[in-house]
């Protein structure tokens, strides 16, 4: 017999055509009490009841499960690594020849995408150092996309950023800080499902990218989704890229076809395309 949630779960795809079958029980368990706490309903029966005659309710409980929080600058020690580590690593690779691809995998308004710019342009103005690169940044909400592309942050969420970047690259508008153009200028927002058919987002044409940013998103999905997630991230990644996770979601990439290479920081590359030196290095730090 099903239990109470399940049965949830069949009546949210029937009568509301919302499918919650990806995600992991214990976030979905907790999304639905404190939905369910907020409007102070009993009984499950009791809030399927409201979903049935009030739509500002099913909306959200949607954005409850659309996970979308993000910051600027947000894991101190994954950016310490990608300024210091990773960057010039893939610029030394590219040798000026070919762009730098980026994807900001669960980009959310968009702060991660611009974290990972205002770094680049400070090492390609730091190095005088002429560097293409494009950072495609996608969501599955039409909502973030919309504020990604518009690039207006409230003060309270910048405080990861440091003065020198705040002055370089926002302008104060009222009571929020706008992005500038410049920073605009090399990424592209785009709406994506990434567990839906397409391997990359189809405005990157063909993925190949040399670091994928997928940061606190795994952990919210049941292990079979969290699978197909990682291969497709792998599918579109070039040889020798970087995946970047968050700090709580390292075990579940370590039991994948991914490599650990800089310890406590998220960062991983491919197994099979992790050369022999820096296996040696990963595996000293284990």
């Amino acid at each position: 017999m099903k239990n109470k949630q399940t049965y949830f779960h069949d009546i949210l795809l029937r009568d509301h055509h919302i499918d919650v079958s990806c995600f992991d029980e214990s976030f979905l368990h907790k999304s639905l009490q404190l939905r369910m706490e907020e409007i102070k309903c009993a009984s499950i029966e009791e809030y399927n009841d409201l979903l049935k005659i009030r739509e500002t309710e099913r909306n959200k409980l949607l954005r409850s499960l659309q996970v979308g929080y993000r910051a600027f600058f947000r894991n101190t020690l994954t950016f310490a690594v990608m300024e210091r580590l990773i960057l010039p690593d893939i610029i030394s690779a590219k040798k000026g020849s070919k762009e730098i691809r980026i994807w900001s995998a669960a980009c959310a308004a968009g702060q991660e995408a611009y974290s990972l710019a205002m770094l680049l342009e400070e090492y390609i103005n730091c190095k005088k150092n002429d560097i293409c690169y494009r950072i495609f940044a996608t969501d599955w909400d039409e909502r973030n996309i919309r504020l990604a592309q518009k690039g207006g942050y409230h003060p309270d969420h910048l405080a990861n950023i440091s003065l020198k970047y705040l002055e370089k690259w926002f302008v104060q508008k009222g009571g929020h800080y706008a992005v500038k153009p410049e920073l605009k200028k090399h990424i592209e927002f785009s709406v994506f499902d990434l567990l839906g058919r397409h391997s990359s987002p189809p405005e990157s044409i063909f993925g190949e990218f040399d670091l994928v940013f997928c940061a606190n998103l795994l952990f919210y999905y049941k292990a079979e989704y969290r699978k197909k997630i990682m291969n497709k991230l792998a599918e579109a990644m070039a040889d020798n890229a970087y995946l970047i996770v968050g700090e709580t979601e390292r075990e579940i990439l370590k039991a994948g076809n991914f490599k650990e290479v800089f310890p406590q920081s998220g960062v991983f590359k491919k197994q099979n395309n992790l050369p022999q030196g820096a296996q040696r290095n990963a595996q000293k730090t284990q």
